[in-house]
């Protein structure tokens, strides 16, 4: 119960690597403010949250929209009080390709994926200053170190959010700690049947650690990140990924 009267707002959180998040930290004693679009999975998950034992709650917000965070932040201070951990989760992937994608596509991604954190942390920290031990963690991809083939906004969007992250932390220290988390190959579960996907051997084997990654090794991280034991790390990058943007792979 290391978290025990903090309040920690997860934006995305309802689902997939955010809402393995959102329950590390309910279970961690935390109060849990989840914002997502979704707006049955953020009700259904904090039902699951509450009914274990843990405090959490739900506001219907998009990370995108400047009033959607203004209300979603000031929203959470007058419910709990306090914001004691940002977790900037929300993201969206990208769709066609170089040469055929509008520029509309591109500015959603980018609007989503790096607007939406800068504003979450304008409005959330005059709240998080006035914490001890606040701090900022931002999900972002081992994407913004190596790319797909047509995965440009994505890429783009995961860079800028690393170079945001240590901009952050001088902008916000010694108040508040700013981290990234790059999660690699995450196996989370399908959005319409809730039920974790089947990975192949082939899959599997190309981590050194022998497995693909799931959402609760990134939860594990930013309860690492956010805790007492990670007070002298700031501005810092923890790729969580098995090990596999380490490994070479040659064709056979």
């Amino acid at each position: 119960m290391r978290f025990l009267d903090k309040t920690v707002l997860v934006t995305g959180g309802a689902k997939g690597i955010g809402k393995a998040i959102s329950i590390g930290f309910a279970r961690s004693g935390a109060f849990v403010v989840i914002m997502d679009i979704d707006v049955e999975a953020g009700n259904r998950l904090v039902s699951q949250i509450i009914s274990d034992g843990g405090r959490a709650s739900f506001i219907h917000g998009d990370v995108s929209s400047e009033d959607d965070v203004f209300r979603v932040v000031t929203g959470t201070v007058e419910i709990s009080g306090s914001i004691d951990v940002l977790i900037n989760n929300a993201g969206i992937g990208w769709t066609g390709t170089l040469l055929e994608r509008s520029t509309d596509d591109w500015r959603k991604v980018i609007e989503v994926n790096l607007t939406g954190p800068y504003l979450m942390a304008k409005y959330s920290s005059p709240y998080l200053a006035t914490s001890k031990g606040s701090n900022i963690i931002n999900i972002v991809s081992t994407r913004a170190l190596m790319s797909e083939r047509n995965s440009e906004p994505y890429s783009a969007s995961k860079g800028g959010l690393l170079a945001l992250t240590h901009s952050l932390a001088i902008t916000l220290g010694p108040k508040v700690r700013v981290n990234a988390i790059c999660p690699g190959w995450i196996d989370i579960t399908d959005s319409q049947s809730d039920k974790p996907s089947k990975q192949s051997d082939v899959a599997h084997n190309q981590h050194p650690v022998g497995r693909v990654g799931r959402p609760e090794d990134v939860a594990d991280a930013c309860l690492f990140l956010s805790s007492d034991e990670a007070s002298f790390i700031t501005g810092a990058n923890l790729i969580v990924d098995g090990g596999m943007t380490r490994k070479m792979i040659y064709l056979e």
